[in-house]
Parts: C-alpha cells; structure tokens; sequence
C-alpha cells in the first residue's frame, strides 16, 4: 500500500443523515455507542434524524463530526495500513489526534462539546461574523483586514483553505467594512457564512482559556505519528507541543494551504479524507493537482479508497 495521511473534516461537513448507510459496519455501530455513553443522550439518533435546527447548534455539531470521523475511520483502518501522518481541518485536528492515539475518543467527544459551547460564548450574539473571499491573493486580504481593523473592532484572515479561497473572522462590522474593501481591490466573489461565532481569530482567546484549563484535566498522549496542527502547519507528535497547538488553534488562522503542501514536501503523496462528505478533498485538488486523493463516508467509498492505495 501507499504510505499516506488520513485528514479529517471540520465544522460545516455534518447533514441529517451522514454515515446513514455505514451505521451496519461493526465499528460504526460501536463508535456511537461510546459516543452516546460519554454525552448523555443518543446521538446516533440525532445524527440520523435530526432535526437539522439541533444538528447545527454548535456544542452538537462539533462531536457529531468527530463522532463520524472516528467511526469511518475504525471502519477503514481495518482494512488499510497504518497512516504516516494525520491532519484535520479546525474542528478535524481533534479527530486526527484520537486517530493518532494522542486523546481517547471519549475524551474527545467531551472535549469538542465543550469547545463549541466556549466558543459561542466567547464573543455575544450576533456580534461576530465570517466570510469567505474568493479570488483574491493571500497578502491583499491580510493587508486589507489590518486597514480596516480598529482595536476590538477588527477583523483577520482566518482560514486559508485553498488558493484564492480564504475565510475572514472578526467583529460583524469590521468584517462588513472588509467585505466592501474586498470587493474593490477585485475579489470574485465575498459571501457571508452563516455561523455563529467568529472561530480562528483572537476574538476567541476566552474559549482558548477554557480549553486550556479543560486539557489539563485529560491524559493527551504522544502521538502515533505526527500530526500537522492547523497553527503550525506542520507534523506534532509530543504532548506538550499538541496541547499549545489546541489552544492556539482558536485565536491563530487555520493554515490549510500550507499544511497540504508541507505534507507533499515531507513525502506524502496520497491523502485519504475520512469523515461525512468531501470538502477537503475538493481542496486538496486545487491546492495539488498531483496528489491522489480519497474519501471515506460508506463502504463503497471506502473499497474506492483502498484501491487508490493499492
């Protein structure tokens, strides 16, 4: 087989549904056991019928898709050799770090619950925002957000997810200013997402705080193999340096496009995105068209992934 990094999707990647038909395989139907054991409520059940309304709150999205994650990827890695390296996008990098035998899932699914109930207190509702801007360099955005930015009126790049696509995060009207900039200096297209609240900026350093006293009570492990941390953007393995990493995670921009292609110089060759959907690997295709890519969500998905490794 192919030496390659598993990679995890983040918030935005959960539908009512997902993983609907894997729910059979063994280790499926064992991750969620766990994961209803370590919340207190069936969240299998949520994840297959909904509401889409409950599904979305963000302390039940950010462990519904580790949940997700980790299930497809003790399906796949039955049948697959053991990754040289793991990745995830936001939220993802903790899927990566159970997978890397750095957080026990049940730890983890904890973990993210109280990660997105932080962060939605964080900054007051309705006050914060995020954007996306396509089409437009790296340097012009982050030249314009600092233009634009007053004190705690400020706004930053947040996400750089591919070439010429890139989120903004910060105070509502500091990044509304941006958006109007943006759009003068040339940008495509500038769409409003429709979160709530502005993740990857120093808006959110009281939620770094809570996570930091939160990692302190949890046994992190070195990892397995390294892990390329979203702040970084490059391979982790020793306790120490992940705990920084979390924490810097939800002030510091998640550094996508670096981390693929880090990955690509460090000898990887083939990414296996494994979880509910496929927005990574719609990325990593603009980011290097070289690389052969994967996806797990099914088993059908997972016999194509095994043969893109064969």
């Amino acid at each position: 087989m192919k030496k390659y990094a598993a990679i995890f999707p983040g918030q935005g990647s959960q539908s009512v549904g997902m993983l609907q038909d894997f729910m059979d395989n063994a280790e499926v139907a064992r991750t969620y056991e766990e994961a209803n054991e370590a919340l207190g409520y069936d969240l299998k059940a949520l994840t297959l019928e909904g509401p889409e309304s409950e599904l979305n709150k963000t302390e039940i999205t950010q462990p519904a898709i580790l949940t997700a994650s980790i299930a497809a990827y003790r399906a796949f890695i039955q049948k697959a050799d053991a990754p040289v390296a793991f990745a995830g996008h936001s939220l993802g990098e903790y899927s990566a770090l159970v997978a890397a035998n750095a957080l026990d899932f049940k730890d983890a699914v904890r973990l993210v619950r109280l990660r997105g109930q932080a962060m939605q207190e964080a900054v007051p509702a309705g006050t914060g925002s995020m954007m996306a801007v396509l089409g437009l360099d790296d340097d012009v955005i982050v030249k314009i957000c600092a233009e634009v930015s007053n004190g705690q009126d400020a706004v930053w790049a947040a996400n750089f997810n591919s070439v010429g696509q890139v989120v903004i995060s910060g105070a509502k009207d500091a990044v509304a200013r941006a958006g109007e900039k943006l759009a003068e200096a040339g940008a495509r297209k500038v769409v409003p997402l429709a979160v709530s609240a502005p993740s990857h900026c120093p808006l959110m350093q009281k939620a770094a705080d809570v996570l930091k006293d939160a990692l302190a009570n949890i046994e992190v492990k070195d990892a397995i193999a390294p892990v390329y941390a979203n702040a970084l953007a490059k391979g982790i393995t020793k306790k120490e340096e992940i705990v920084d990493a979390l924490v810097r995670q939800l002030t510091d921009p998640v550094r996508y496009v670096e981390t693929v292609l880090n990955m690509k110089q460090d000898g990887i060759e083939t990414l296996i995105e494994v979880g509910p959907g496929k927005v990574l690997t719609g990325l990593n295709k603009r980011i290097d068209k070289t690389l052969a890519l994967a996806n797990v969500s099914n088993e059908d998905t997972l016999a194509k992934a095994l043969e893109t490794l064969a």
